[in-house]
């Protein structure tokens, strides 16, 4: 017995935002945390599953929306055995999103943000440098297409606000929601 339980309904915490932004940070402390209050947790994490499942695949729209359906599916899949997915995926398009949303039903969709100029600062792939001396083309968030949210349940800027404040805005909005007791 793992001490772990399983909630009625799962649910999706979905973050979005350009490379840089913090998704990997909130996502590993905010898996932690629901861990420690006893939750299975399952970190979907956009990057480990490209390279895992599809190493080749580009980065062309049609390809960033196949990886997206992928992992929307494997979201839905968690959530409705009682598991909690948090999503870690830059996911670009807000019709992407819009539909993770509608196919997966219980979501909170969560936008990491982070200034331009920290991203580069913090560069943890060197994609900013390689967009900087032209090295790359259409990096989302500089000079590709990221489609900031409109309406995201919790909205977090990780130039102001410390990990731990980004977890505990995240755990309100989902007990705000009903997603835990």
């Amino acid at each position: 017995m793992s001490g772990l339980q399983n909630l009625e309904k799962g649910f999706t915490i979905w973050l979005t935002g350009p490379s840089g932004a913090g998704k990997t940070t909130l996502a590993v402390k905010l898996a932690r945390k629901l861990r420690e209050m006893g939750y299975r947790v399952e970190i979907l994490d956009g990057d480990t599953i490209r390279k895992t499942l599809y190493p080749e695949l580009g980065f062309s729209k049609e390809a960033r929306e196949m990886h997206n359906r992928v992992v929307i599916h494997m979201a839905k899949l968690l959530s409705r055995n009682g598991v909690i997915a948090i999503v870690s995926l830059i996911s670009p398009y807000r019709a992407v999103r819009e539909y993770a949303r509608k196919e997966i039903g219980n979501f909170i969709e969560v936008y990491v943000y982070a200034p331009l100029d920290v991203r580069i600062q913090r560069d943890p792939k060197g994609l900013y440098a390689k967009a900087l001396r032209g090295e790359i083309k259409g990096l989302t968030g500089y000079d590709g297409v990221y489609e900031e949210p409109e309406n995201p349940e919790v909205r977090v800027d990780s130039s102001k606000m410390t990990p731990e404040e980004e977890v505990e805005a995240v755990i309100q909005k989902a007990r705000g929601m009903g997603y835990l007791p």
